[in-house]
């Protein structure tokens, strides 16, 4: 019982710190990320702190980080400034009532179909893109009003005080684990920084993030079609991303923690707080792999983590914006540094030799991918690539063994699967010329896997036939005789001994 006890005293102390770490490094993200969306900042931050909330409270994957994401904020940005913020708002309810109804569809369970390659592509490519955003730290504004890159003693300073995070991430767990080392590096840097009064930006230099409650705010649209047919393509995108981005997260920390989430309460989690968030003026958000990976490594790994992140950026709104806004973008960007470290899989490149090159080629792919538009578009161009690549590589397995039995009966034995890739190869497998009068074709060894496959039966049956011989189909399932009625009477199907398995065909679906 004392040991009992002790671990969770000691699990609750870890998520709680945990959460104060993440915290911190939500507030410059999800700055950032509203004015991309085009919004003002306090949209981002009650959209951290909501959809971080409900997620933790309700979602599918305890200490998985969720809030506002650049991969939504891009989309949004071209429906608030073509209809305004408020379209926002009621786009992101209607986000939300699309994720819920994903999750009570049980869809979250297709994530299983994204191949390992695009999981490698997709943890590389985001790698990429969070270091990429920690790149407008670097930048100042000059007095024409212009951005332009830091130089001189200023970058220099940056870089130290990046250093400088970056060490103290990396060694103080050697030394001690009783606080998170994120956190220990983030105020140690920031105590420097303000007891020798350093010229280096600051989170306060971005925007000032002093607020209130947030408010409940029905979304002022028009109730109309019009209204449901402007908004209705941007939350099936928005859902979309969201949805692909979180539970391909909850894969990776499910990984990384040696245990599983639960992909279709997820959904539900996500879609709940995204709607919730649209009635309270928030942008919408999904799971943060970022923010996650700094949780998990910070020893964050109960719900508790994640709704203390958020009821500390509550409190930081509230209370703390002024000391909030002193710490330096130095120490947040180390931190980052740090998760782009610990998320880009190194592995690949050592086993980039090793693997299949189409494998190789996805991997790189759905990389370049993420980086060059979104992590949505990435993950579907890498599994339509991987599904091409697999029904090119089975078409070709496909092949027949004949013989001729004592009665002149011509035997073909099929072996590989008939489906839409290998259709072509399967037709050209008979010398419908030279064949006796009556043939067999057995499918002891074969398996059909759709209607591409059904319909090439059929279509040689009625070659044969036309040909004037008869053709007997052996081991075929009873959907796929079912389906090749219109062949004829001169089609005799041999049911003795049929596969115990049913084909994928419309009318199962």
């Amino acid at each position: 019982m004392i040991t009992l006890f002790v671990n969770k005293a000691a699990s609750a102390k870890d998520d709680v710190l945990s959460g104060l770490t993440v915290a911190l490094a939500l507030v410059p993200e999800a700055v950032a990320f509203a004015f991309v969306a085009g919004v003002h900042p306090l949209v981002g931050l009650y959209a951290a702190f909501m959809v971080g909330l409900i997620t933790a409270c309700i979602g599918g994957r305890p200490g998985m980080i969720s809030g506002a994401t650049g991969a939504l904020a891009v989309v949004m940005v071209a429906l608030v400034a073509q209809h305004g913020v408020e379209y926002l708002f009621a786009t992101v309810v209607l986000m939300g009532v699309i994720q819920i109804s994903a999750g009570l569809l049980k869809l979250g369970k297709f994530i299983r179909m994204v191949p390992h390659p695009v999981m490698l592509g997709f943890v590389n490519g985001l790698a990429i893109v969070i270091l990429l955003s920690q790149m407008e730290a670097f930048k100042i504004t000059n007095e024409a009003g212009q951005s332009e890159w830091m130089t001189g003693s200023p970058l220099w300073t940056m870089l130290g005080l990046i250093a400088v995070t970056m060490v103290i991430i990396k060694y103080l767990p050697l030394l001690t684990r009783a606080i998170p080392s994120s956190l220990a590096a983030i105020l140690v840097v920031s105590t420097v920084v303000i007891m020798f009064n350093m010229d280096t930006r600051t989170v306060g230099d971005m925007a000032s993030i002093a607020g209130g409650f947030p408010e409940f705010h029905i979304p002022d649209v028009p109730f109309t079609l019009e209204t449901l047919w402007i908004c209705l393509p941007y939350a099936l995108i928005l859902a979309a991303i969201g949805l692909i981005e979180s539970l391909l997260t909850l894969t990776l920390i499910d990984e990384l923690t040696q245990t599983r989430g639960r992909g279709n309460k997820e959904c539900i989690g996500q879609g709940v707080a995204n709607t919730v968030t649209g009635m309270f003026g928030g942008m919408g958000g999904c799971a943060m792999i970022g923010q996650s990976m700094i949780n998990v490594n910070s020893g964050g790994r109960g719900r508790l983590s994640g709704i203390s992140a958020a009821i500390f950026l509550l409190l930081f709104i509230l209370v703390a914006s002024p000391l909030i806004e002193m710490i330096p973008m130095a120490a947040l960007v180390g931190v980052m540094f740090i998760v782009v470290i610990g998320t880009f899989e190194w592995s690949s490149f050592r086993i980039m030799r090793k693997i299949p090159k189409a494998d190789a080629f996805v991997l790189v792919l759905v990389s370049g991918v993420t980086v060059a538009t979104d992590l949505a578009v990435a993950v579907v161009v890498g599994v339509i690539v991987s599904a091409l690549v697999f029904a090119w590589q089975h078409a070709k397995n496909t092949m027949v063994e004949t013989h001729i039995d004592e009665n002149g009966v011509k035997i073909y034995r099929l072996h590989g699967p008939l489906f839409f890739s290998s259709v072509h190869s399967f037709s050209n497998l008979f010398d419908l010329e030279n064949d006796p009068d009556e043939v067999i074709i057995d499918f002891g060894r074969s398996r059909v896997y759709d209607h591409s496959g059904i319909e090439a039966i059929d279509n040689l049956a009625v070659r044969y036939v036309k040909a004037g011989k008869k053709l007997h189909l052996r081991h075929l399932s009873p959907e796929c005789r079912e389906l090749l009625r219109n062949a004829g009477d001169l089609v005799e199907v041999n049911v003795i001994e049929d596969p115990k398995y049913r084909v994928a065909d419309d009318k199962l679906a």
